[in-house]
């Protein structure tokens, strides 16, 4: 006899996806937890990523000029004359056509756009546009074009943090703070500098030093580190004398005038950008053809000074060991600025943190020449003066002080150094952001109508859009509707608005009781009036892909209550009604967002 219950066979076990899933939601509830455990492994891809672009670089030296390493001057200089224009010239117009065939607007990536992902896109960045932009730059330096390294290294470890961050599909939030792991990672991992990169996340990146973000940035800082040391070993960035003292303390004005020089120098640095834009934007040339031409002016200037060439580590060395005069020092800061600026502005891929290192290692060098014949028995070197002013510059440049001060500090270990680059950075960071303004970072962003002194808040909100709070209950009429119909239509429009639209629902405008005037109680005129008699064209309006800061500014701005959407402003087929009261209350979210992600409540 068969039993009358059905049968239930047991659960089967779950899968290893299904396993992965619940432990990640778990992990998903235990913000700290995830992210030491995945600081650890964007730690290990971007200390990776690292040593790859340099083995990138050095490839492509190889397969062009025929050398490799970080002596570029030495070996250019024993090279043909065609050879060293050849390189980068071809190499120039090959790299122009791959951005403006394969990036994003046509441009290289760099530090400005991991900033503006962190603040304005939730911490998301593309991945494949991420290894193009590594490419580019790797490529650039490589043929000898006069850019820093450590800018698209900082990139590419950003790019892997936060392509982990999309594909487990965290919160904006942790997106960011994983942003801020990889770009942490990568600094450590470029200048043995584990604390410096923590800083430097931080400070130019996250934007601000909770707990929540400190910690994963931390662990990452350090994994690089480790990656980084484990295959290069426990060497500094750059070549150091043995013993760095400070003679005296009678030395430290010198070092706070020293820090007036690196603003100079720093604005000029900026400044020659500022005004290379507008010069090349003018030629007569397509974008493509660009960095080709840069590349010819890099070559012609490598004739007669090879240091410009590339990153320029070794001629930062040479400055350190006191190995040039005073005009070259003088002569080698004035070339690096305007190739630097060149290569910038023409399109060649790779950032400005060597250059600015370059720039100020000069500036230190022949402020330290001049100090030690003026005051003999006083002077450190000239070699301590070359640092300080490399940490002066970059800190001015970058708007990175700590960071920089910290970079120094790890490469020499010198307290009593660190106190006088210390002063040189604060003294050089002051008058360029009360003289020049915005560092070089924010200047990009600037450029592109992005502004970073506008709160977390605002960010949150230039990332939603208005058709989040658009409402469709509203009431419109045809244009061509008799004005009897336009008078019924508007006693039962919400809000008292009533839109007007023609062919294809395009707004034409709208009526309110101010618009009908004596006509919403006098029906004797009503003989062959329409809603084109009465409307009022609407000027105010909003899009639904505005975002809600554009809507905020312009309920301030028009002091309407209520503005129509529309679909886009071409078509401008009405679409429904924004309110002011939800605008608000959307600020007043994205304020509480902004102060939870701050506590690592995301």
């Amino acid at each position: 006899m068969e039993s009358s219950e059905t049968a239930q066979s047991p659960a089967p076990p779950p899968g290893p996806a299904s396993g992965f899933r619940n432990l990640l939601s778990r992990l998903r509830r235990n913000n700290p937890l995830i992210l030491s455990a995945l600081a650890v492994v964007i730690g290990v891809a971007a200390g990776g990523a690292a040593i790859l672009f340099r083995y990138a670089i050095d490839l492509t030296q190889r397969a062009t000029f025929g050398f490799g390493g970080e002596r570029v001057a030495t070996y250019a200089s024993e090279l043909a004359w065609w050879h060293i224009v050849l390189v980068p010239t071809a190499g120039g117009l090959a790299i122009g056509l791959f951005v403006y065939r394969f990036m994003p607007n046509r441009r290289p990536q760099g530090v400005p756009d991991v900033i503006e992902a962190s603040a304005f896109k939730g911490g998301r960045m593309n991945l494949p546009d991420g290894l193009k932009a590594a490419l580019v730059s790797a490529t650039s330096i490589g043929v000898g074009a006069s850019v820093g390294r450590e800018g698209p290294v900082v990139h590419l470890g950003a790019t892997l943090g936060a392509w982990l961050a999309q594909r487990l599909n965290l919160g904006r939030g942790l997106a960011r703070s994983l942003l801020g792991c990889g770009v942490a990672a990568a600094v450590a991992a470029s200048f043995n500098a584990p604390i410096a990169g923590t800083i430097f996340a931080l400070e130019v990146v996250v934007g601000h030093y909770a707990l929540s973000a400190f910690a994963p940035i931390v662990i990452a800082s350090v994994t690089g580190a480790i990656v980084s040391r484990m295959h290069y070993g426990d060497f500094p960035a750059f070549i150091l004398p043995e013993h760095w003292v400070i003679v005296s303390f009678w030395e430290f004005p010198a070092f706070a005038l020293l820090g007036v020089a690196c603003a100079a120098a720093a604005m000029a640095f900026m400044r020659t950008v500022m005004i290379a834009e507008p010069i090349v934007a003018r030629l007569p040339l397509p974008i493509w053809g660009r960095p080709a031409v840069a590349g010819l002016v890099i070559g012609l200037t490598a004739l007669a000074f090879p240091q410009v060439l590339g990153v320029g580590y070794e001629s930062m060395d040479s400055a350190l060991q006191d190995l040039y005069p005073l005009w070259l020092l003088l002569t080698l800061m004035v070339v690096k600025i305007l190739a630097t600026a060149l290569c910038v502005v023409c399109g060649f891929g790779g950032g400005v943190f060597s250059p600015s290192l370059f720039i100020g290692a000069m500036v230190g060098g022949a402020f330290g020449f001049v100090a030690t014949e003026v005051f003999p028995e006083l002077s450190s070197g000239h070699g301590a003066y070359t640092m300080i002013g490399m940490g002066a510059v970059t800190g001015a440049v970058l708007g990175a002080p700590f960071s920089t001060i910290l970079i120094i500090f790890e490469l020499t270990g010198g307290y009593a150094l660190t106190i006088a680059v210390m002063i040189a950075t604060v003294i050089a960071s002051t008058i360029t952001q009360q003289v020049h303004g915005s560092s070089f970072f924010h200047r990009v962003l600037e450029k592109r109508g992005l502004s970073l002194g506008e709160g977390q808040e605002v960010s949150l909100l230039k990332e939603a859009r208005v058709r989040g709070i658009t409402d469709s209950g509203f009431l419109s009429v045809e244009i061509d509707a008799p004005l009897a119909e336009v008078r019924e239509s508007l006693k039962q429009a919400p809000w008292g608005e009533l839109f007007v639209v023609g062919p294809a629902g395009r707004l034409a405008g709208i009526i309110t009781l101010n618009e009908m005037g004596e006509a919403a109680f006098d029906h004797s005129q009503d003989e062959g009036r329409t809603a084109a008699d009465v409307v009022r064209p609407e000027t105010a309006l909003l899009a639904e892909d505005d975002d809600i800061m554009t809507a905020v500014n312009l309920f301030n701005a028009s002091r309407e209550a209520h503005l129509p959407v529309v679909r886009d402003r071409k078509s401008m087929a009405l679409v429904g009604i924004a309110h002011e009261h939800r605008a608000l209350t959307s600020y007043h979210q994205a304020v509480i967002r902004a102060r939870a992600e701050e506590r690592g409540e995301d």
